[in-house]
């Protein structure tokens, strides 16, 4: 069963949240032939370790996200400072208003409404205004989630969870965070489809769902 939705729109606090939290999704969604947007609103030039280009993530994300077949002209990066996106949270609603306008999508991908980091707090809230005709799934990131409710579960195959690793290696930056192992993201994956009897999978929560 696939998802019914022909044109998602992924929205990423800082760039590879869309990756960790969704990539076999994502991956799986364009092999179906789906049209994906990917949009990353900071590229957290300030956490960058000492002596990178302040550019990095911004190329990183551009690598990772062609990695799992998300076209260039589908990619936007805003960017807002890292862990400031709640003082600049009415810049960030005009800016989903106006992409809801544009792309005119049929599901929103987001980090949970329940996610501790505030800058994924503040997407997620603001998705929640501006689309509120939209179905909408919160992805998760378990390090930022004190309660996560395992509603919704995508199955995937082995080639879409590595191409989600592939995809996150191309982070070099982010390489030395524990949850960026490829340890971590299979057996996430495992323990997702042991839930649901299928070898691999990830979870969403339901905000919205529009039949």
């Amino acid at each position: 069963m696939s998802i019914g939705a022909n044109r998602v729109l992924i929205l990423a606090p800082h760039t590879d949240d869309g990756e960790f939290g969704c990539g076999g999704t994502i991956a799986k969604l364009l092999e179906e032939g789906k049209e994906l947007y990917y949009v990353a609103f900071s590229t957290a030039e300030e956490s960058l370790p000492p002596g990178l280009p302040k550019d990095t993530l911004k190329r990183e994300v551009a690598e990772a996200t062609g990695i799992l077949g998300i076209p260039p002209t589908n990619l936007l990066t805003y960017g807002f400072s890292v862990r400031k996106l709640n003082y600049v949270r009415q810049e960030i609603l005009e800016e989903l208003v106006r992409l809801r306008g544009e792309i005119k999508p049929e599901l929103v991908l987001v980090p949970s409404v329940n996610d501790l980091h505030q800058d994924h707090y503040t997407v997620a809230m603001e998705c929640l205004r501006a689309f509120k005709q939209v179905s909408i799934l919160g992805y998760e990131l378990p390090w930022n989630n004190i309660t996560f409710h395992t509603q919704a579960f995508v199955k995937l195959e082995e080639r879409h969870v590595a191409l989600k690793e592939k995809a996150l290696r191309a982070y070099q930056s982010q390489s030395g965070r524990n949850y960026a192992s490829a340890d971590f993201i299979w057996g996430l994956a495992r323990t997702r489809g042991v839930q649901i009897g299928a070898p691999l999978a990830e979870t969403f929560e339901v905000v919205r769902w529009v039949i």
